[in-house]
């Protein structure tokens, strides 16, 4: 009579200490493009407290230096770099540098993103392709010139890009053409980034926000009738905290985020899942 056959279990034994660790970016480096405002911000912080080198890169070399002077003095390593995102050549230059003065990159969350509002039949070429080369050309060669590096060191990685609700969704009675334009090619730029990029263990993800407490909102917040509509249409009836994107980012730069890619959460207060 034959032995019976036994089968090992495909369940894994649960990890407590791999548990632990989920979201602990410890040893990391994390490079922000177009960090050092609201979210950009506190997208660095929290990437800082989790346990990773903040480089934080813009066009502004005294905001982003001040921005990694602030991470320091609470005691997390952080550097500033001045970066012309629009500039191909330039973009290549940080990322290089980046990666020799902090032994690679794992993480690149790219938060560079503007916002000039005009109605379609008074677009200008100049704005459109300024919108362009600024939204969705330096996430296309940001996240080329990471790659680059991290495929040369046969590393896995992550890439974060930062979109917005009008990624997906139009708005009504405003002039925003450019912006939905090339933050819904973002999206696209996402996904196919994830595809190519997937065979060498790199991630792609994007967190998607809708309007989120900062000075660069304060004006129009400050027009009831506007502010009345954005809240009306939330089905949580706020507007969302800088923190409350942090989450979603950490997630897909951790560990915890290891078996998502190609995928973008709307951090929204439920407007996309209402309309």
């Amino acid at each position: 009579m034959s032995e019976p056959i036994v089968r090992e279990s495909l369940t894994p034994t649960i990890d407590l200490e791999k548990l632990k660790s989920q979201f602990d970016l410890t040893g990391t480096v994390a490079f922000v493009p177009g960090g050092y405002g609201a979210l950009g911000a506190a997208i660095c912080w929290a990437l800082a407290v989790q346990g990773a080198q903040v480089a934080v890169a813009g066009p502004n070399l005294e905001k982003a230096e001040a921005l990694a002077a602030d991470i320091r003095a609470a005691g997390f390593p952080a550097a500033g770099y001045a970066l012309d995102a629009c500039s191909v050549a330039d973009i290549q230059t940080v990322v290089d540098v980046i990666a020799a003065e902090h032994g690679g990159i794992d993480i690149l969350v790219n938060c560079v993103g503007i916002q000039r509002e005009q109605k379609l039949l008074e677009v200008t070429e100049e704005t459109f392709d300024l919108m362009y080369e600024t939204n969705l050309k330096a996430g296309m060669f940001l996240g080329q010139a990471v790659a680059r590096i991290q495929i040369a060191d046969e590393k896995p990685g992550r890439h974060i890009h930062l979109l917005s609700v009008r990624s997906q969704l139009g708005l009504r009675g405003r002039g925003y053409s450019a912006y939905c334009s090339t933050k819904g090619g973002l999206l696209m730029l996402v996904k196919q980034h994830a595809m190519e990029l997937a065979p060498h263990g790199i991630t792609v993800n994007g967190v998607a926000p809708t309007f989120i407490q900062s000075d660069r909102i304060k004006p129009h917040l400050d027009k009831a009738e506007f502010r009345d509509f954005i809240l009306d249409r939330n089905p949580l009836g706020r507007i969302g905290d800088p923190i409350e994107v942090t989450g979603p980012i950490i997630t897909f730069a951790a560990p915890a985020g290891g078996y998502m890619t190609g995928q973008v959460i709307y951090v929204d207060g439920g407007v996309t899942a209402s309309q």
